[in-house]
Parts: structure tokens; sequence; C-alpha cells
């Protein structure tokens, strides 16, 4: 495998945040602990090493590949693709996240699957709900995937597809693909197969949601059936446990942010209400001494 152009963290952090003004967006941002860089992350993702000619660390991102984009090109790739402000309780964690995808994007085990595809953006459509623009809310989605040399389309239209088909499943249904036939089940039977194979399959994060969004559109709420699933997909029961653990958190933080960032909003929009009550009820007395003095001549 070959290292690719050596990025410092002083490096990803220059990437220019464009954020739109919101007070206290930092102890907003702060709740978003469960998608936080930590070391224990870079380390699972990629390899990290002093720099020979810097006490800074450095990222050094693996592929067996020759030529792999480095975060910082991926993060400018997202800025070049979406150029208008984007408020910094949204932007924040947007930019942690395509970090985050960066790694798991260009790891040598990496293959593309709907079920990553589903978790991805159920992520997203839960992190941008309530969003200002519904435009601006797909076109940062485009944005986003294209930095990472994939395909919006593609994610879209997977996630639909296996939206739609755990609709139609039950619990038993759900967790005996590998004994049925269909498009759907294909792509349960390959992630199975890869995952067995010890060497093929990159778990991931998105993964484990997309997982738990089958099982929540199938009714499938007994815990049993994520152990059955995993066992039939091949897949570390404790890993998705302790992702779907995060994700639960990062939930309910994010309901948590939102609802300030709304009191911010509403607590704004009375201040410029009664500044503006204020300035017309002032023009209106002005007017009404003006016309007094005319008429009598003051």
């Amino acid at each position: 495998m070959a290292a690719v152009n050596s990025i410092s963290f002083s490096t990803l952090n220059q990437c220019s945040d464009r954020r739109f003004p919101v007070p206290s967006s930092r102890s907003l941002s702060s709740n978003f602990d469960g998608f936080r860089f930590r070391t224990s992350l870079f380390t699972h993702y990629s390899r990290v090493r002093p720099s020979t000619f810097s006490s800074r660390m450095v990222i050094h991102c693996m592929s067996a590949g020759t030529d792999v984009t480095t975060v910082a090109e991926t993060k400018l790739n997202f800025l070049k693709a979406y150029k208008r402000p984007i408020p910094s309780i949204y932007n924040t964690v947007l930019q942690e996240l395509i970090v985050q995808q960066h790694l798991m994007r260009y790891k040598r085990t990496y293959r593309y699957d709907p079920v990553f595809a589903l978790g991805f953006v159920t992520v997203y459509d839960q992190l941008m709900e309530g969003y200002p623009s519904d435009e601006d809310r797909e076109a940062i989605f485009q944005a986003y995937i294209k930095a990472l040399n994939e395909d919006p389309e593609q994610y879209r239209i997977d996630a639909q597809k296996l939206e739609e088909w755990a609709r139609s499943q039950t619990a038993a249904s759900l967790v005996e693909f590998a004994s049925r036939e269909g498009e759907v089940e294909s792509i349960l039977k390959d992630i199975a197969e890869r995952a067995g194979s010890k060497g093929n399959f990159s778990y991931s994060r998105f993964f484990a949601i997309g997982l738990f969004r089958l099982l929540e559109l199938a009714n499938a709420t007994e815990p049993s059936i994520l152990e059955k699933l995993c066992a039939a997909l091949n897949i570390d029961k404790k890993g998705v446990d302790r992702d779907l653990d995060v994700y639960r958190n990062l939930l309910s933080k994010l309901v948590q942010a939102k609802e300030l960032l709304k009191e911010y909003i509403d607590r704004e929009k009375k201040k410029r209400d009664e500044r503006a009550g204020s300035q017309t009820a002032n023009e209106a007395i002005t007017k009404c001494l003006g016309e007094y003095s005319m008429q009598t001549g003051l």
C-alpha cells in the first residue's frame, strides 16, 4: 500500500468553514459529541505518526492505489461545489462527518453498498431536518457526496429501494433473506459473503445505522432480531450495538441543539419586531408633532 500526501491537523482546520454567524454556536456545536474527532477514530481508519519535519501529528491515509484524494482535497471539493454559507450548527457536524467518511471511503477494503448508503442518508436527513431551504439541503447533499467521488443519485435511489423493501418485510422474513430471491436479498447475500471472508468487507458506523433503519421500517423491535440479522450477515453485533448507542446519543443531542437554535432565532425575531415597533411609533409621534406645529404655526 502506498502512503499519500501527509496532512497535518492544522492543515485540516485551515480549510475555510463558511459559517452563518449565530451567537453561541460554539456552545451549540459542542453538543455533537457523538461525531467528535477522537484519536481512536483516526487510528482505526488511518495511520498516525509524528512528522519527521514537524512536531505536529500527521495523518497518512492508506490505500492500495497510488493516487488517492486527501482529506484536505475532499473538504475543498465540497467547499467549491457548495459556495453558499451554511449555518454553523449544521456546518460543524458536516465538516466532521465528511472527514470521517473520507477515511472510510479511501480504506483499502472499502466497497460501496446500499446498506451503507441507507445509513448515511438516514443520518444526513435527520441532521438537516428543519434546514431553512429544502433546495439548499439537497444541493449540500449533492456537493457532499460528489466531493467523495461518489454518486449522490445512487445513494438516494439505493436508500429508497431498501426502505421500500423493508416496509414490506416482517421480522422473520428480514433475517431469512438468504433463503429467498430478490434484488435486495442479493445485495444482503453479497454483504454476508464479503463480511464472512474477513478481508473484503469494510464495516462502518453508517452500515450499522443502515441495519437499524431496516429493522425500524420492518417494525422488528425485538433485540433478538438484530442479533439474528447480524449473524446472518456475518457482522459483529457488539460493534453494531456500540455504534447504535453513539447514534442514539447523537440524535438526542441534535434535538437539544436544534431547540436551542430555535429559541435563539425566536428571541432575535422578537427583538427585531420590538425595535421595528418602537421605530414605527417614534416616526408616528414625529409626524404628528410636525403636523401639529404646522397647524398652530409654532
